[in-house]
């Protein structure tokens, strides 16, 4: 809209206590085993310490389970600091979770997600054991003593959100026109935009806007949202001088990583999008004069854009459920005075007629990425502020990878804005490679406009998601929601509406 990875694994069977059923004759011997998987994403915050995101995941090996308690202990000084989809406590070394509502029945063979953030000093070692319900873990599957009691299922509120997805978000990469997941099956893009980190660290009043916390992640899946799109300064993530110290660098980068993972743990799709971009343009369609990121700029820049690419791309590589967006709302052809020009732009960068920056072209900010060693989808949309793709695959750049998705951006006021421009412009492109709308909205607080384009997307097997999860007026730009809950506006109801019945 204009307006390191480290990764520990342990994996052993625990032991769990479960009842035989009570309608036998004599008790029954229920069998019980478990298996556990912990894994943590790692950065450095300082000299010798930082933070880290770990994702657990319990599978069930014995027979059906009603509640559970989680136990381990931290070898190295680590401390919680945030958790998710559990009741997580600390006392000392000593933690522990407990189930939630939506999550205690755990049957033969089920698995539960579950994770929280940390920090650590030194070292991030890994837990040597868990226990589950009590009993140490011994990679067996064994039966309880006759007699022991079964263990309560907790109440359920009829009034209760509903449940995350039962795992962390897949892995995804290009198949053809599709993304598929590592099973190879198909996945679409759907969900919301969440504006915030483009804006309000250049501005100096924080990193985001509004809440950026499991809660918030909570609400989305109540609206079956599988996929958020994030977008980023650039002068902030790589802490410019031109933006206050508390909200950009590290502090920022921490930020947007620990977000990241959490949408991950919650079975959400991150796009990670670089939305404002360094350098001055003043000719037509300028959105501001500013050399600094403070508005749409109609390329990314050469001086910042690629060292952007890299610190993103090498925070996130080994992490393939992330997908990389390279730039907002391209617009280089009202600049250079004409599309044949705008596209060479778009591509190749350099020295582009009518902007008095050097550009990055998109070839060179996936060669930026991929130097990284990343193999993360790549995303990247066309001209006019990401409205059309009439000669996307013929510039479409190179990728090693072959792992290149194309986007658009549809909102009532664009050129093309109706399904005879679909067919005829989006649609060759959804035939030969991944297409999702990533922005569309409409700026009458009504949803008769996405009603058709959710449609018609869905018939193309397109992805898309609404600008945008922020608390704004919907009667003056596209917003879909009036508070942090999730309560949608009138605009934001009929694409909830909608993601009922296509999302999971």
């Amino acid at each position: 809209m204009r307006y390191r990875t480290t990764t520990l694994a342990v994996t052993g069977g625990l032991l769990l206590a479960a009842a035989g059923a009570v309608l036998l004759p004599s008790p029954a011997q229920a069998a019980a085993g478990c298996q556990v998987t912990y894994t943590t994403n790692d950065w450095t915050s300082g000299p010798g310490q930082g933070g880290f995101t770990a994702a657990v995941t319990i599978k069930n090996l014995g027979d059906a389970l009603s509640s559970w308690s989680l136990g381990f202990t931290f070898p190295g000084g680590q401390q919680l600091t945030q958790g998710w989809s559990a009741n997580w406590t600390q006392a000392g070394a000593a933690v522990s979770a407990t189930n939630m509502s939506y999550n205690g029945s755990l049957g033969t063979g089920a698995s539960t997600a579950i994770g929280f953030n940390g920090t650590w000093s030194g070292s991030n070692p890994k837990p040597a054991a868990f226990t589950l319900n009590g009993v140490t873990c011994n990679g067996t599957t064994t039966s309880p003593p006759p007699g022991s009691p079964p263990p309560s299922s907790p109440p359920v509120s009829p009034s209760q959100s509903a449940p995350p997805p039962s795992g962390a978000a897949p892995r995804l990469k290009v198949s053809g026109n599709r993304l598929v997941t590592g099973t190879g099956a198909a996945y679409r893009l759907l969900g919301v935009n969440r504006s915030g980190g483009e804006f309000a660290c250049i501005q100096g009043n924080g990193i985001w806007d509004g809440p950026m916390d499991q809660a918030s992640i909570t609400a989305m899946r109540g609206w079956k949202i599988r996929t958020v799109r994030v977008p980023l300064n650039e002068e902030c993530w790589l802490g410019t001088g031109d933006v206050q110290a508390a909200y950009g660098g590290t502090n920022y980068q921490n930020a947007v990583k620990t977000y990241v993972n959490l949408l991950v743990a919650g079975g959400i799709t991150p796009i990670v999008e670089m939305h404002w971009n360094y350098g001055q343009y003043t000719g037509p369609s300028a959105g501001c004069s500013d050399v600094k990121a403070t508005c749409q700029k109609p390329m990314p820049d050469a001086q910042y854009a690629p060292s952007f690419w890299t610190g993103v791309a090498g925070a996130f590589k080994g992490n393939d459920a992330v997908i990389f967006d390279l730039f907002n709302e391209p617009y280089p052809e009202r600049a250079t005075g004409s599309a044949a020009s705008g596209w060479a732009c778009w591509r190749d960068g350099g020295t582009c007629a009518g902007i008095g920056y050097p550009v990055a072209g998109f070839q060179s900010l996936v060669n930026a990425v991929r130097a990284t060693g990343a193999t993360n989808v790549i995303m990247i949309g066309g001209l006019a502020y990401s409205n059309d793709l009439t000669q996307w695959l013929q510039y479409k750049p190179a990728d090693p990878q072959n792992n290149i998705a194309a986007f658009a951006h549809i909102y009532n006021f664009n050129s093309c804005s109706n399904t005879s421009c679909y067919d005829a412009q989006l649609a060759p492109v959804a035939a030969q490679v991944p297409l999702s709308l990533t922005e569309i909205g409409e700026n009458d607080c009504a949803h008769g406009f996405v009603d058709t384009l959710m449609n018609w997307a869905d018939a193309h097997s397109v992805g898309y998601l609404g600008w945008t999860w922020n608390t704004w007026d919907c009667s003056s730009g596209p917003a879909l929601i009036s508070n942090y809950n999730g309560t949608a506006t009138a605009f934001g109801q009929g694409i909830k509406d909608h993601l009922a019945t296509v999302s999971a």
